[in-house]
């Protein structure tokens, strides 16, 4: 499978000096409904950066609505979600190597797979394929309160993704690869 470098050290500090900008690798948002995001921050010695689109609830059915159950989502708006990590990792326990990833998710009743692909500049979901997966987690949903606008953060030790009333996250620590 093809692989995507991690960003090597100026670059990497160049990247994180404009993470407040949003804009990045997804282009001019002004005219977009669903506003850039990213999230950054560090876990066991690990960057962590994800690049994403933000939707919103407006009133509408999310789950089993416009994000149908058991198919896979972009987990975001417009071009698929990425992920990038400086070190090689573990997720919940699961190697992956250091690199930048397309981050999707196919979302269930009762648990969602993540998925991190290796053709991260994708535009949704679209041009998926799961040969390109270099890794699957399997996850349990939980419950939280209502966030309006898709967000990811990094948190103690975990990545989440919080949005309508559920919760994702996934655990990172250093190693694998």
């Amino acid at each position: 499978m093809k692989r995507q470098p991690a960003i090597p050290g100026l670059l990497a500090v160049a990247v994180l000096a404009f993470a407040g900008t949003g804009l990045a690798e997804r282009g001019d948002d002004t005219n977009r409904k669903s506003k850039n995001g990213k999230a950054s921050g560090e876990i066991d010695g690990v960057s962590i950066e994800m690049e994403y689109g933000r939707p919103r609830v407006n009133d509408r059915k999310i789950w089993g609505g416009l994000v149908p159950w058991d198919q896979v989502w972009r987990t975001g708006a417009d071009e698929a979600t990425t992920i990038s990590f400086d070190r090689d990792i573990l997720i919940d326990g699961e190697s992956l190597p250091a690199g930048r990833y397309g981050f999707f998710t196919i979302p269930g009743m009762e648990s969602w797979t993540l998925i991190f692909n290796d053709t991260p500049d994708q535009w949704g979901a679209f041009s998926y394929a799961d040969a390109e997966d270099a890794l699957r987690v399997r996850v349990t949903p939980a419950a939280g309160d209502h966030v309006e606008i898709l967000t990811f953060a990094v948190e103690g030790k975990h990545v989440a993704l919080r949005w309508e009333t559920v919760v994702i996250r996934f655990e990172v620590a250093a190693g694998g690869g």
